[in-house]
This record gives C-alpha cells, structure tokens and sequence, in this order.
C-alpha cells in the first residue's frame, strides 16, 4: 500500500466545506483507493491532518497525474489558507480493530 499523511490549514469556518469536499472522494470509487482520515490538530489555528492510502504506489500516481484529480484539487486548495505540506510513503504497517 501507498499514501500520503497532509498538513493542512483549512480557511476559518470551512471545515464542513471541506468534509463534504472529501466525502466526494469516497463517492467517486477512486481506483485503488483504501481509506482517508481527516484529524482536526490539537494545536488549534484550523491545522488538520489528512492521511490517505491506495493499494499501490501506482494506483496513487495514477490518480495523482489524473485531469480529475486536478481539478479535485483546485476545489480542495479553495477551502485552504495555505498549500498543504504533502509526506508521501510506503504503507509498512495497517491495522484495524477486530
């Protein structure tokens, strides 16, 4: 498996925006796509963390070097104060309550 982990800063008073945004992603049955958490940081100043897996590293770039992809991102990019900062890797360890 294969993500990223983002560093975000979303605009004050988007976050509904930008969980609606995201849910789209889920409705779209992206290729490869696994899973997506949206954590709202501790340290305030509307920072989030977003970590996001696919089956392979080829099923991310597929969808990261796609025209929809992009304009996904345009949307995405409007509900933020700043360009995210993007940690992309290799997934080594997935758990999940039983």
């Amino acid at each position: 498996m294969y993500g990223t982990l983002a560093r975000l800063q979303i605009q004050s008073g988007r976050e509904d925006e930008m969980i609606e945004h995201l849910n789209q992603y889920d409705a779209s049955q992206l290729r490869g796509f696994v899973a997506s958490a949206l954590y709202r940081a501790d340290e305030g100043g509307d920072v989030y963390w977003m970590a996001v897996v696919f089956e392979s590293k080829e099923a991310y770039r597929a969808n990261a070097d796609s025209p929809e992809q992009d304009a996904r991102y345009r949307e995405f990019r409007s509900l933020l104060s700043s360009d995210p900062e993007w940690h992309d890797g290799e997934v080594v360890l997935r758990q999940t309550a039983s």
